[in-house]
């Protein structure tokens, strides 16, 4: 039985490799207590991520699975939700992710990087996370969803003590905090919609009856959360990725492109794992039959590190072309984010790195401290000597 403790947190990719070479499924004990099977090669975790026999839906789970206990406003979205309800819900939200509407908010958010990097001009050393991974996306976010420059800040300290708590007080707190905006927002919006995203849900719910309450509380939970935190930690495990290899740093300076967005994804993912999954029927993985009702975890670092899909997976490789990468997930749950988190990293990145030329760690790769997450990867800090 294998252990789910720091070294996953500290360590990932040489964790998984040894798990790799040991067998593609194992049985492993969350942090929590509860018992998971842990897949970790390639062409396992793809093929699991795309197979309708393991539900999403936390009904199908044998009652070992704990995880979140969302209230049920926020438990209606799409990370739990199978056919034939997910695709209904996804066509819905989706129109609003599609790229045609996407790419016209390039202006805007270039524009927020600048701003962003103006506030740090002059200065000779910053922590990056709070100065510009964070607010580069949670502006973006917030401004979809019709959200208050106000009330951002509350966001970052919400998502950290939902994903990486001290304790189980902080992760509860986190959460009814971030419920009680929702609500509150949504009501506001009802009184004085606009043109963002979440009054278009609420007339979508109202007027067309289109979404239940409970879907759109959800909708709205799972668009500030995962757009924003999954970026936050793009940027953050990107810089660092960068920051700590000299003649990767030089060849990304000449330009980010989508092709260096993706190979940083693969490289070091924001999601260490796939939203987990639940047979509804005993399953063969990887020659290992899992009963119906267990839990699984799809490790997306250890495929995308696997050395049976990627040549020499463990290097930084900007120009990586044959790069099909399981960051935004694979299949019917792909990710409905995915145009909006490469252009912000496409932009993030481009625009950081050609206003400081000279940007460099402050302290060595070892000092940089991680969350205490094996589920997110994320840093809690980024400090820089700007330059």
């Amino acid at each position: 039985m294998i252990e789910i403790d720091s070294a996953f947190v500290t360590e990932p990719r040489a964790t998984y490799a040894r798990l790799r070479a040991q067998g593609p499924v194992h049985r492993a004990t969350a942090p929590d207590g509860t018992s998971v099977w842990l897949v970790t090669r390639y062409a396992d975790v793809r093929a699991a991520l795309a197979d309708p026999r393991l539900s999403l839906n936390k009904k199908n789970s044998g009652g070992g699975y704990l995880g979140f206990s969302l209230p049920p406003a926020l438990d209606a979205n799409l990370l739990n939700m199978d056919a034939p309800e997910h695709a209904r819900l996804r066509r819905v939200i989706g129109k609003a992710f599609a790229p045609r509407r996407i790419e016209p908010l390039r202006p805007r958010v270039q524009q927020i990087a600048d701003e962003l990097l103006d506030a740090l001009t002059g200065q000779d050393e910053a922590d990056l996370l709070p100065t510009y991974c964070a607010p580069l996306p949670i502006t973006v976010i917030c401004e979809l969803l019709g959200v208050d420059a106000a009330d951002r800040p509350d966001f970052r300290s919400w998502t950290d003590g939902m994903l990486a708590p001290e304790t189980p007080d902080q992760a509860r707190e986190a959460l009814r905090a971030l419920y009680r905006y929702l609500l509150d927002l949504i009501a506001a919006k009802r009184a004085n919609p606009s043109a963002d995203f979440l009054s278009t849900l609420i007339e979508l719910r109202d007027e067309e009856d289109r979404l239940s309450e409970d879907e759109l509380t959800s909708a709205a939970f799972l668009v500030l959360f995962a757009g924003y935190e999954n970026t936050v930690n793009l940027l953050g495990n990107g810089l660092a990725a960068l920051l700590t290899r000299p003649s990767t740093l030089a060849q990304a300076r000449r330009g980010i492109s989508p092709t260096t967005v993706d190979e940083l994804l693969r490289f070091d993912p924001p999601p260490q794992l796939a939203i987990r999954r639940f047979p509804v029927a005993d399953v063969e993985i990887g020659g290992v039959t899992i009963p119906a009702g267990e839990t699984v975890l799809l490790s997306l670092v250890s495929a995308h590190h696997d050395p049976d899909r990627y040549a020499e997976p463990d290097h930084l490789d900007l120009g990586r072309e044959d790069n099909p990468h399981l960051a935004f997930g694979h299949g019917p749950h792909f990710c409905l984010g995915a145009s909006l988190a490469r252009m912000e990293g496409e932009i993030g990145f481009g625009a950081l790195l050609s206003r400081f030329p000279n940007l460099a760690l402050s302290v060595s790769e070892e000092e940089l401290q991680w969350r205490n997450s094996f589920r997110n990867r994320g840093l809690r800090t980024l400090p820089v000597a700007l330059g």
